[in-house]
This record gives C-alpha cells, sequence and structure tokens, in this order.
C-alpha cells in the first residue's frame, strides 16, 4: 500500500460484515472497526466476522482498525490478520513510535488520540512502516482533561486545535497521510463542512466519517473548485510554454512553489496533467 485512498475515510462496525461492501462503495476507504464500535464481549465475533470478508475487499481501500496496544484483545487481532499482510491497520491510542514497530512491515495508520500521542507524532510518523497520521478529538479531550473541545460558534478551543496542528505538522515532515478526525454529530452538516474545508485549506489529505451520510460532504469540501482547476492548468501550461524559472501570469509571478500547489490541485481533482507536467515544471 503505497498511499491511502481519499479523502473520504468511513469508518464501519466490525459486527456489521453486511456493511462492509456498501461502505467500501460510498467511501475512498473502509475502515472495518475492531475497537470502539465493538462492545467488549463482542470482540472476537467482530474479529473472526472481519477476517471472514476481507478476502471479498480491495486490500488497497481498507483499514482494519485494531484494539489498542495493551488491551486484552491486541495480541489476537494482531495474530488473526497475519493471515493478510497487505491490508493495513488503523493503530488506537499510539503513544510510542514503538508501538507502530512492532507492527512492521504492516503499513500503519498511527491514530493519536492522548496527550502523549500527539507529543509524539513526529517520532511516531517517522516509523519506516507508518503510512498515515491520524488524530482523535473525542479521546484527546478526556485525556487532557477538559471539557468539550468546541467553542459555541462551533469551533475548536485552542489545546484542540493546536494537536490538530502538530500531527498534521509531523504527518507532512515525515512525509506520511495527514488526516482529520471524525465529527461524531452525525446530523451536523454545517459543521462537518466547516471542518472539512478547513482540513484541506490546511494541507489534511483525508478525513474521517462515521456515517455514509458524511462522506458526500467531505468529498465536496476536499474536490477543488472549477476555477480553481482551469487556473491550475493555465499556469501549467504558461510554464511548460515558459520553459522553467519564475515568470509572470496575469501580474503574479509564478515559482515552484505555486506550481507545486497548481499540481496538487490537479492531483486532487483527478486530473493526469498533474503527474505529465512535473518533469517539465520541476
Amino acid at each position: 500500500m503505497n498511499a491511502l485512498r481519499g479523502p473520504a475515510l468511513l469508518f464501519c462496525p466490525g459486527t456489521r460484515p453486511d456493511r462492509f461492501a456498501k461502505a467500501a462503495a460510498a467511501a475512498d476507504t473502509v475502515v472495518i472497526d475492531l475497537e470502539d464500535a465493538v462492545a467488549p464481549d463482542d470482540k472476537d465475533e467482530a474479529r473472526a466476522l472481519a477476517l471472514a470478508e476481507l478476502s471479498e475487499l480491495d486490500p488497497d481501500a481498507v483499514l482494519v482498525r485494531i484494539n489498542a496496544p495493551g488491551t486484552p484483545w491486541h495480541d489476537d487481532d494482531v495474530a488473526a490478520l497475519a493471515a493478510y499482510p497487505r491490508v493495513p491497520v488503523m493503530l488506537p491510542m499510539a503513544d510510542l513510535a514503538a508501538d507502530v514497530e512492532e507492527l512492521a512491515p504492516r503499513p500503519v495508520v498511527a491514530l493519536c488520540e492522548t496527550a502523549r500521542g500527539v507529543l509524539a507524532a513526529p517520532a511516531i510518523a517517522d516509523a519506516p512502516n507508518c503510512v498515515g497520521l491520524m488524530w482523535g478529538s473525542e479521546d484527546l479531550v478526556a485525556d487532557l482533561g477538559g471539557r468539550p473541545g468546541r467553542t459555541p460558534d462551533g469551533g475548536y478551543r485552542p489545546a484542540v486545535e493546536e494537536a490538530r496542528t502538530r500531527i498534521l505538522y509531523a504527518a507532512r515532515a515525515a512525509g506520511v497521510v495527514p488526516i482529520d478526525t471524525v465529527l461524531v454529530d452525525i446530523a451536523d452538516l454545517t459543521t462537518l463542512r466547516r471542518d472539512a474545508e478547513a482540513a484541506v485549506a490546511a494541507g489534511f489529505a483525508a478525513k474521517a466519517c462515521i456515517h455514509p451520510s458524511q462522506v458526500s460532504v467531505v468529498r465536496e469540501a476536499f474536490r477543488p473548485t472549477d476555477r480553481e482547476v482551469a487556473e491550475a492548468r493555465e499556469m501549467l501550461a504558461a510554464a511548460a510554454e515558459h520553459g522553467g524559472g519564475v515568470f509572470r501570469l496575469d501580474g503574479r509571478m509564478i515559482d515552484a512553489p505555486i506550481l507545486a500547489h497548481a499540481r496538487e490541485i490537479l492531483r486532487q481533482a483527478g486530473d493526469d496533467a498533474a503527474d505529465a507536467s512535473e518533469s517539465v515544471t520541476s
């Protein structure tokens, strides 16, 4: 697995194998959840159900969120997945790089949702088998001992926003995929849209969802506008004609960072011209 498919990841309870294929079809990546979505008494059943269905899913579009290190179910989850070495896992409560490295060579998306995990995020992201970094707002607020992490206007409180930013920086610095947290209020699509727009503007590559109704909102927020795509194509075409170096376009200075952003816009839009232009405009 070279890269996570995004921008919309969708969690699906491990106890509902009837929903796995539907979730995979609805989102870019389905996250089969053996942790929070499964009651303690149902852990063994969920694991068995998930394992029975994994062969029917695209290994490049599925994650399995296993139980956290130190829990009674973690080792059994890891052992059961040995039959599917290509399937990446999402590791909750990731506090140490060693937690990720112990799962090597399996690809891991590390979920940092404690104060310790957020502070250790740079080292965690640098683990050789780490392919993504996600933060978890609800568990983090509980770990911090604070009040609800949202302000009255729906934004994040400063301590929570700092954690979000740290995860983004750590992921980008290590070259792994930064993933924004879920919104647990399924009906609040307004806040979800605002969160997703802020995430893509900041530099997150994906956002996690807990209900299919959230997927289209996330995809729309991450999809570049027609105007952005047209401007990116114009910049790259002009750069190809110019032959390299800094140049002016419509009164604006165009240099390498701006062209890199234009290529990213086209990649997000699924435009093959992004890759074709890289050798010409780099």
